[in-house]
């Protein structure tokens, strides 16, 4: 049986968004967006499908411009301060950005001289991600045998190469069997038990549930619910959910967040 993680208090800032705005022509999809993300810490950012939760880390990653707004990645700027940012950040996104004709060590060797480590650093890094993500039994293999969680597994740590002090990962179990969304959560512990600051946007609640230290709920372009899963059981008392002998769960707090009025 697997156990959330104990929630962690939310020191010093990793990510600071502060009235964060982007509309496409008449499309609002960010409509002032606030929110903290502690350093150190996991963050779930929950919203129904068009949300925006996409456009939020493409903005904090720098892949796009907001309209109006502040960004903050590690007390850089995301406008002011691109270069800054990126040199901080990882980001993985729903589909593994692997090349199939190499072998998984290749791949991470490709991206250490990509990322500039030089050869013998590059050795010593990649050796201690294909230990830190359990990767070294295939190591050799050609990615073409390996499962979508060996894939995926692969792909943060190529993330993780240039050692990342904020990591975003975009709905990074999308796509994958129930074993191998478990060996990306394992993944996603160790990178928050190293420290690193996780952003993780996801469709699946029980995700949020097992991996956040906070969860964020964007509905309409803002953030409407943001705190630990205690406190947000505690915003619907049990008289307001169906049945009231117990606490609402994730799935009825985010369903009566949600629901259009």
């Amino acid at each position: 049986r697997r156990h959330r993680r104990p929630a962690r208090a939310v020191t010093e800032a990793g990510i600071e968004v502060d009235g964060l705005r982007k509309a496409y022509g008449a499309k609002v999809v960010l409509d002032g967006v606030d929110l903290v993300v502690g350093a150190g810490t996991v963050t779930a950012l929950l919203g129904p499908n068009g949300a925006g939760k996409t456009t939020t880390v493409h903005v904090l990653s720098t892949l796009v411009r907001p309209d109006g707004g502040t960004a903050r990645v590690v007390g850089h700027d995301v406008v002011r301060e691109p270069d800054a940012v990126r040199a901080v950040i990882g980001l993985t996104g729903q589909f593994s950005a692997v090349d199939t004709l190499l072998t998984g060590e290749e791949n991470l060797l490709l991206m250490a001289r990509l990322r500039h480590l030089g050869p013998q650093r590059a050795k010593v890094r990649v050796a201690a991600l294909l230990q830190q993500l359990d990767l070294v039994e295939v190591a050799r293999r050609p990615l073409a045998t390996y499962s979508g969680g060996l894939r995926r597994r692969l792909d943060l740590a190529m993330t993780l190469v240039a050692t990342p002090r904020v990591i975003f990962l975009d709905e990074p179990t999308t796509g994958l069997d129930p074993q191998a969304r478990l060996e990306v959560w394992d993944a996603v512990r160790a990178l928050a038990a190293s420290g690193t600051t996780v952003l993780l946007t996801t469709q699946y609640l029980d995700e949020a549930e097992q991996l956040a230290d906070r969860i964020a709920v964007l509905h309409t372009g803002r953030i409407i619910a943001n705190g630990t899963l205690a406190e947000l059981k505690e915003l619907f008392p049990p008289a307001t959910v169906e049945y009231v002998e117990k606490q609402p769960t994730l799935e009825e707090i985010f369903l009566a967040l949600t629901k259009e009025s």
